[in-house]
């Protein structure tokens, strides 16, 4: 399996965790949204809690120039960690929730 496979295989497999997370009795959708083309992967909510509009982005990762960027991550989870202990180097993970003049302390790839 070359990198791109298993990187896609991997984002795949800690991005399914995240569907079954929703509070139960609520009435919304946790969606896993893939654009294999072009290498964007989210999990997205959307319908009604209570009285109370659900429409957002949980995670979003995309694949360019070969490294995994977390793009978002509105979970209480190291979305970064978890993607080390599946075997991606850190050099391979751009946290770019960060802006891009502090990507270098983070201890991850600065782009």
């Amino acid at each position: 399996m070359d990198r791109l496979t298993a990187y896609r295989s991997h984002i795949r497999t800690l991005l399914q965790r995240y569907l079954s997370r929703k509070p139960p009795g609520d009435d919304f959708e946790v969606q896993l949204i893939e654009d294999t083309e072009h290498d964007h992967y989210q999990i997205f909510s959307v319908g009604w809690a209570r009285d109370r509009r659900i429409h957002g982005c949980t995670l979003h990762l995309d694949i360019k120039q070969g490294k995994i960027w977390i793009q978002h991550n509105s979970t209480e989870d190291d979305i970064a960690a978890e993607l080390v202990s599946m075997g991606i180097p850190k050099n391979d993970i751009v946290l770019a929730f960060h802006a891009p003049s502090r990507r270098r302390y983070t201890g991850y790839a600065a782009n």
